[in-house]
């Protein structure tokens, strides 16, 4: 495979343009998110062979401080001793700052949506956490696209947002995959043939919700806290409004679960969607974690998500 060639932070094509984020982050706010990594899918982090073999994980837009990265760093090291990490972020100012703190496979570099990607590089991993946030909905999808289109084939992209200290999360998992089936989805539109134009094909593979239930659990917090391509997309009618209606209504018909605790109700609540006819993973694991997975929901905005909003008017 060709190796991935540097680029401007505003010269890919359909990219939105860069802007710095707030910078603002508390030590471990994604410790859940980067354990939900771990899990999903362990083989992404060890694969070597081929273009693997120097495959990046990218965190996107770490911040004024460099903390969270090197926090990802030794967790995704659980799994593979020398996995290369990339920090990346568009206030050269904190790139700066954050040069200390490289060593042997941890690297800072100054860069955007067109990731600061070398010659013989390649990237398996794309975290983007609170970066599309302070973005107009119609950013998002675009930004997937971009940013799958720089990944390998296989690669994955964990697109979210969380609260100041982390103790409520939501990613979109988006996979560029290996061949594209006929629901991959490129530039917003969905692909039919197996194959894509323009950008990468991807599919959106989950939308995970994801609570801290050493704090309690509060189904109405997991609202405020969606990605960008949904949470614009609370209304009636939308797939996600319809998701996060039949949440409240198994965690209220299941509350007498809490008795026995956060993590009893949690597993109590997912177990009542499912049955209602949601697709949600019920690994004991995962939900005692507090990660609800709702599996392979329809992407806003395109003509598989309007024919999922037909079904539910």
């Amino acid at each position: 495979m060709d190796a991935i060639r540097p680029a401007s932070p505003r010269s890919g094509r359909g990219l939105p343009a860069d802007q710095a984020t707030r910078g603002k982050t508390a030590c471990n706010r994604l410790r859940g998110s980067d354990h939900f990594l771990l899990h999903y899918d362990p083989a992404l982090l060890t694969r070597r062979a081929g273009p693997w073999a120097r495959a990046l994980c990218v965190d996107l837009g770490f911040g004024a401080t460099p903390h969270t990265t090197l926090e990802w760093a030794r967790r995704l090291r659980s799994r593979r001793r020398d996995l290369p990490v990339l920090g990346v972020e568009v206030d050269p100012e904190r790139v700066a700052r954050a040069q200390p703190h490289r060593d042997a496979h941890t690297d800072f570099r100054h860069g955007g949506f067109a990731l600061p990607v070398h010659r013989g590089e390649s990237v398996r991993l794309i975290r983007a956490f609170n970066v599309l946030r302070q973005y107009e909905e119609e950013a998002a999808l675009p930004a997937w696209d971009g940013l799958c289109a720089q990944l390998l084939p296989g690669g994955l992209l964990l697109e979210g947002t969380s609260d100041p200290l982390g103790r409520v999360w939501s990613a979109c998992v988006v996979r560029r995959p290996a061949e594209p089936g006929p629901d991959a989805v490129s530039a917003g539109v969905v692909v039919g043939g197996g194959a894509a134009t323009g950008a990468a094909a991807w599919h959106l593979e989950a939308l995970v919700l994801g609570v801290n239930l050493r704090v309690g659990f509060d189904p109405e917090a997991l609202q405020t806290r969606l990605p960008k391509a949904f949470i614009h997309r609370m209304v009636p009618g939308e797939p996600v409004f319809g998701f996060l209606a039949g949440l409240k209504r198994a965690a209220a018909a299941t509350r007498a679960h809490a008795v026995w605790g956060p993590r009893s109700w949690f597993a109590a609540t997912a177990a009542h969607l499912a049955a209602a006819g949601h697709d949600v993973a019920l690994h004991g694991r995962w939900l005692r974690r507090g990660w609800l997975v709702w599996r392979r929901p329809p992407v806003p905005g395109t003509a598989a998500g309007a024919e999922d909003r037909g079904r539910a008017a």
